[in-house]
């Protein structure tokens, strides 16, 4: 039996975020006591930080707006990718004797790239 416990990834994942929560108040209340040493009013230093904030979310959901559509795009062309039949029965290739001798034919064209090399 171990004789330390183990600590479970959630737990040591919200005490990761949690610091880093505290540390972000620590820098937004460093951010205003210095806009407020500069001579700035309390209430608009509160409303720039706020500002701040608005607009780097702003710029991630622009971010996220971008990437959402690129992926779905690529499921859009993945989809209709998939949906394309790639070859009729009538229309697959076949080896038999034709126009220009055995070989693989499409239709009635020989495509076996040996043809050229024949002697007849």
């Amino acid at each position: 039996m171990k004789s330390t416990a183990q600590t479970p990834f959630a737990e040591r994942a919200g005490r990761t975020l949690g610091r880093a929560w505290e540390t972000a108040l620590r820098l937004e209340r460093k951010a205003n006591g210095y806009l407020v040493a500069q001579g700035m009013n309390v209430s608009l230093a509160k409303g720039m930080l706020w500002a701040a904030k608005l607009a780097l979310l702003a710029l991630l959901l622009y971010g996220a707006f971008w990437v959402a559509l690129l992926l779905g795009f690529a499921l859009l062309v993945m989809w209709s990718s998939g949906n394309v039949p790639i070859e009729d029965e009538e229309e697959k290739a076949e080896w038999r004797f034709g126009w220009s001798g055995y070989g693989l034919y499409h239709g009635e064209v020989r495509i076996d790239p040996d043809y050229l090399n024949d002697d007849g």
